[in-house]
């Protein structure tokens, strides 16, 4: 019986993180759970305004999902291979490496 109560909390969860990436607009316990961040950081990257969010009443937050993907993702780290590249092309550029 426990097992399948505890088979059947894994179910349930899925289907509320599936409902999160169907929902364009998330409210603020939703964007919580959706960036996988604690309320009390998620109230201080809005408060420092460090992630974009829309407060229509004056008191409730919701977040745009695009916008928190964007968000996510800022701030990319070049690979290696992107690095000797571009390092490869500026010292062509600069003629100090003949072809």
């Amino acid at each position: 019986m426990d097992e399948i109560l505890e088979r059947l909390k894994i179910i349930e969860k899925h289907v509320l993180d599936q409902n999160l990436i169907l929902k364009n607009v998330l409210n603020f316990n939703e964007a919580c759970q959706y960036l996988e961040l604690s309320q009390s950081h998620l109230y201080k990257l809005t408060s420092a305004g460090s992630i974009p969010y829309y407060k229509p009443n004056g008191k409730k937050l919701y977040f745009n999902r695009a916008e928190l993907d964007q968000w996510l993702l800022r701030n990319r780290n070049s690979t290696q291979d992107e690095i000797d590249q571009r390092a490869a092309d500026y010292l062509i550029k600069k003629g100090r490496v003949k072809l």
